[in-house]
């Protein structure tokens, strides 16, 4: 006589997957059908269902059916769609168990298929699809709806960037922004709490006062920044983070002069929510389109040509000459076919926009093989960490379905630190990639220094040019790319498309026809105000541009009345005269800026959003604080001494004196119309105002 076998946890666990796999697929079913899907009684069904329902993974919505008969819809919850994503990672875990043991039974030997913790992507090759976190449509319309009642969030853009990868699959085997183990394990030694390889934070940095609303165990809508439903996440953990800790093991440093350690001590929120994703919609791109591919689209895509070899270009450069060159070098050294995948989320203040870099991309696509190259843009928050940027760089395109990746000198490098030096050495993102390719399952290929020998008139690598005592050997870096699109200077045909250059001189023209802005800082009665309005006439008298004068006390009058005198309301009133002024850069006109501006950290803001358009020009009015005392026409100075303006500058509140302003103005023993003209022969030696 035989006896059944027990049911385990994970049969259990196996039949809840089955049904919730099933509600996604088909929420309208009826039971009757449904319980026939799974292969169980009706009466297990309900049971099976006031299971879920009692867990909140499933609500339950009445709708009349065909004939007139009350019937129920089952859809996913939020978390029931969390829940489904960790059990399909079960079910496939427990799946691959069983193939490895009856590989080892009839063969003697192991699969070589490694567990899922061990490995980025099981069981899969580079042109399967990968798993993604939306919903089906009929999921993510219901939750919409339910999503009205949660707490909101709305996205910064560096998050949205984030959400989108994490959502299409560019950021698996990442099911969400990272809890408090996971980033503890990446920020130490670049690996999940589950061992897997992932070298960058992940995290939803938010207020003080947003993280002191929320519980743990509670959903909120994750909102793009016009308040459109993009996602939902269930918070699991809620943290204060070591930043200064984080930027010392993922960037190097803890240095401000690093653009990402900026963001994250001055831009990013104080504590780090994280917890599962589940996608309702991606993010709407207006631009481009066409070219904007998930990882699943770009696999479809290399399998319908057949593509089985491809490597990726990443650049947030325009393309010249050289990295066609390297480009051609490269996809016959790996024997591949070519992916162009240029960012277009953040990159380094300062870069070209996206809209102008890949106008200049599809402007030399056609000098490629059509048959052989593809371009597709990767929404990318870049945060500029050198090495291990790299491996995440790499990562991420090995999710895209890519096969090989070009590694750079001092890949995603940001320059110079605050004592003059690179932040990383030139070869030290290759070290590191390399050193974990073969876990990664993506290839490098060294990025070559490619250089212009005038005698063959053709690049070669720069390393590899035995006669170099004999030959002419030419090379434009990027500073003197820059110099010579802003003075107007030719660019030789050698080292780019004309079609390139025409498009860069679109955004770029000569500096004497850019807008700019001069920022003027200094303390209360420095002579600010007045050598601005000096300078404003001056530029007026000049003409060919339309000038504005950004005063403070004017500011204050007809754009921050509702703003006190707090560190926060200065700094958003600075905050404020720069989007002004960045916008009057942006199309041409001259911005003259004169508000105290105290902090540091606020005037470099200022700086970097005016610098995406023109020119920048800060102006230290170093008046000594004595000598503005002595000239206090309003009385300001001796109402903070006796205690009556509190957070005044200078007396009770700090001013950060400018380290490396364009130009510093002794104003004691000198009259205004000087001061303005010190000014003047600045911007000409800039090359922003035409000499006269």
């Amino acid at each position: 006589m035989s006896s059944k076998t027990p049911k385990t946890n994970s049969d259990e666990e196996d039949l809840l997957f089955r049904l919730l796999r099933q509600l996604d697929t088909a929420p309208e079913a009826s039971q009757r059908v449904t319980a026939a899907a799974l292969e169980i009684s009706l009466g297990r069904l309900n049971t099976l269902l006031r299971t879920a329902v009692e867990a909140g993974f499933i609500s339950i919505n009445q709708r009349s059916g065909p004939d007139k008969r009350q019937r129920f819809a089952y859809t996913l919850t939020s978390r029931g769609a969390t829940e489904k994503v960790r059990l399909t990672d079960q079910f496939l875990a427990r799946k691959l168990a069983d193939y490895n043991a009856l590989h080892a039974e009839l063969t003697g030997t192991a699969s070589g298929l490694a567990p899922i913790k061990h490995r980025n992507h099981p069981m899969e090759n580079n042109l399967a699809p990968i798993p993604e976190l939306f919903v089906s449509y009929e999921s993510a319309q219901k939750l919409k709806v339910e999503a009205a009642d949660l707490v909101s969030h709305d996205l910064t853009p560096r998050q949205i960037c984030d959400l989108e990868l994490l959502m299409n699959g560019g950021f698996n085997p990442l099911k969400g922004f990272l809890g408090e183990e996971d980033y503890n394990g990446v920020v130490e030694n670049m690996r999940l709490a589950d061992g897997q390889l992932w070298p960058m934070p992940i995290t939803l940095d938010v207020s003080e006062e947003f993280a002191a609303s929320l519980e743990v165990g509670q959903d909120i809508a994750l909102r793009d920044q016009e308040g459109v439903i993009l996602a939902t996440m269930t918070v699991t953990d809620n943290w204060v983070p070591n930043k200064s800790k984080e930027a010392e093991k993922v960037f190097g440093a803890d240095d401000d002069a690093h653009p990402a350690v900026n963001y994250l001590h001055n831009t990013a929120g104080k504590v780090y929510l994280g917890g599962p994703v589940v996608g309702i919609q991606q993010p709407v791109h207006y631009d481009f389109r066409a070219r904007r591919d998930t990882p699943n689209e770009l696999r479809a895509y290399f399998r319908k040509l057949g593509w089985r070899r491809i490597v990726a270009f990443q650049t947030r450069n325009p393309l010249h000459r050289a990295h066609q060159e390297l480009t051609f070098r490269a996809a016959k050294e790996a024997q591949a076919n070519l992916l162009i995948h240029p960012v277009v989320g953040m990159t380094k203040p300062g870069d070209v926009d996206h809209f102008t870099r890949v106008r200049c991309y599809e402007a030399v696509l056609d000098k490629y093989p059509a048959s052989t190259t593809t371009m597709s843009l990767l929404p990318l928050a870049m945060r500029m960490a050198g090495p291990r940027e790299a491996v995440w760089h790499g990562l991420i395109r090995a999710n895209f379905g890519c096969t090989h990746f070009i590694v750079g000198r001092d890949h995603a490098g940001p320059g110079s630190n605050s004592q003059g030096e690179d932040f990383y050495g030139p070869y030290d993102a290759q070290d590191l990639f390399r050193e974990h390719q073969e876990e990664m399952g993506i290839e490098m290929v060294d990025f070559k220094h490619m250089v212009w020998v005038q005698e063959r008139a053709q690049y070669e690598p720069n390393d590899e040019i035995e006669d170099r005592d004999n030959v002419t050997i030419l090379n434009i870096s990027g500073t003197e790319l820059r110099r010579r699109l802003a003075e107007g200077l030719e660019i030789p045909e050698w080292f780019s498309f004309p079609e390139v250059v025409k498009e860069l001189r679109k955004t770029k023209p000569p500096r004497s026809k850019q807008g700019f802005t001069v920022f003027f800082t200094g303390f209360s009665g420095s002579g600010k105000s007045t050598i601005a309005n000096a300078l404003m006439v001056k530029l007026m008298e000049m003409g060919g541009r339309p000038v504005t004068l950004l005063d403070g006390d004017l500011v204050r009058k007809n754009l921050s009345s509702e703003l006190g005198f707090s560190k926060e309301h200065r700094d958003l009133n600075i905050r404020r005269i720069g989007y002004v002024a960045s916008e009057i850069t942006k199309n041409g006109g001259i911005a003259i800026c004169a508000p105290i501006a105290p902090y540091a950290t606020t005037r470099r803001a200022v700086r970097e959003d005016v610098e995406a358009f023109g020119a920048f020009v800060e102006v230290h009015v170093a008046t000594s604080i004595e000598e503005c005392e002595k000239r206090d026409r309003k009385g300001l100075y001796k109402l903070a001494r006796e205690g009556k303006i509190k957070e005044f500058t200078g007396i009770s509140d700090p001013y950060d004196v400018p380290a490396n302003p364009e130009l510093s103005v002794e104003t004691e023993g000198a009259d205004v119309d000087n001061c303005a003209h010190q000014v003047i022969l600045k911007l000409e030696s800039m090359g922003l105002i035409a000499a006269q």
